[in-house]
């Protein structure tokens, strides 16, 4: 199969040469007919082996994806491309490598979670490109010295990606891909713009942000499910006080709270209606639908005094201990009991 062209943004990295620090590998690059994604996904469910920190990198034709795993459950996903680097959402992600499941590869590797932090973190926030001369290799550092630069500095040569955690432009700890043990960093980091056997300068690139110690996780599409249906229950016990005014005082609330509270704009989706591809994390769900609930009853309170409780039992009982596993109820003035 032909490996395609296709490059990091603004960069000389061709994307089908990305390879991440790992390890281990538990699946090497192979193509993805060959790989049976839905078994991969449940492989910790049914193995012990399958419980690992780790991620998978699939190549295709105009993005490299990766798919971040904790103790082998998929908790987000992200994409490298032509055009830049976004957060995904795990379905996004799954729904692209079938489509180019004829002409995609993909490896399977095992991480310690700092640096699934950092790769994701590389992709989730602005990544702030460094200029780099492989002729002059050495004049990157000191100027990162000078500026006392605290954050990761993200370092690809030839597709080669190595992760270093610098402190006041100190070197302090990082992830290196390819490098021997018995290699010590500074000689593994020269090395990195050495010419090739060809004599050609490696194709470089470099780029910092901010270092993180957590990979999040995004909200399972069941999860934003259960809170959308939430969302309509609500909305449906109050238009039982209030016939023919619910649903236009649930959307006055959504659209005031939207710049705060993103995943209101997939809960207030419609039933039936398709939700947008959005990522949001599941304490993001939970704050979303406390403050929503509790402007769009203080409402009603002012109209039917008493009506808030009994709303939110009537709404909220089938689901009540997800609710209660989140905070909801303790972040509401009004008490309920079961």
């Amino acid at each position: 199969m032909r490996a395609s062209t296709a490059r990091l943004t603004n960069t000389p990295v061709r994307l089908a040469d990305l390879q991440f620090p790992q390890a281990g590998q538990l699946i090497h690059r192979t193509r993805l007919a060959f790989i049976h994604l839905d078994n991969l996904l449940t492989f910790a469910k049914r193995d012990r082996d399958g419980r690992v920190d780790g991620f998978i990198s699939a190549y295709l034709p105009d993005e490299c994806l990766l798919l971040f795993f904790r103790k082998g459950e998929a908790v987000n996903a992200a994409s490298l491309h032509t055009a830049g680097r976004q957060v995904i959402t795990i379905t996004e992600a799954l729904r692209r490598m079938h489509a180019e499941v004829e002409r995609g590869e993909l490896c399977y590797c095992i991480a310690p979670m700092e640096q699934l932090a950092w790769m994701y973190q590389g992709c989730a926030a602005p990544a702030e490109p460094r200029f780099v001369d492989p002729h002059q290799p050495a004049a990157m550092f000191p100027v990162l010295h000078e500026e006392k630069l605290t954050g990761v500095l993200e370092l690809i040569s030839n597709g080669r990606i190595s992760y270093l955690r610098l402190d006041h432009g100190k070197y302090k700890s990082g992830y290196f891909c390819d490098k021997p043990d018995n290699v010590a960093v500074p000689q593994y980091v020269e090395g990195l713009f050495q010419p090739g056997g060809d004599g050609n300068l490696p194709a470089m690139s470099a780029a910092v942000f901010p270092a993180v110690a957590e990979l999040p996780a995004q909200a399972p599409t069941a999860l934003v499910s259960t809170y959308r249906e939430l969302y309509w229950r609500i909305v449906d016990a109050v238009e039982l006080e209030l016939p023919g005014d619910a649903k236009r005082r649930a959307q006055k609330v959504s659209e005031a709270m939207l710049k705060t509270h993103k995943a209101l704009g997939l809960m207030s989706v419609p039933r039936g209606g398709d939700m947008p591809d959005a990522v949001v994390q599941p304490d993001e769900l939970s704050h979303a639908l406390t403050d929503w609930a509790l402007q769009l009853l203080e409402g009603v309170e002012i109209v039917m005094p008493g009506t808030a409780p009994k709303v939110l039992k009537d709404a909220t009982r089938e689901h009540r201990y997800v609710l209660q596993a989140a905070g909801f109820y303790g972040r509401l003035p009004w008490p309920v009991s079961w």
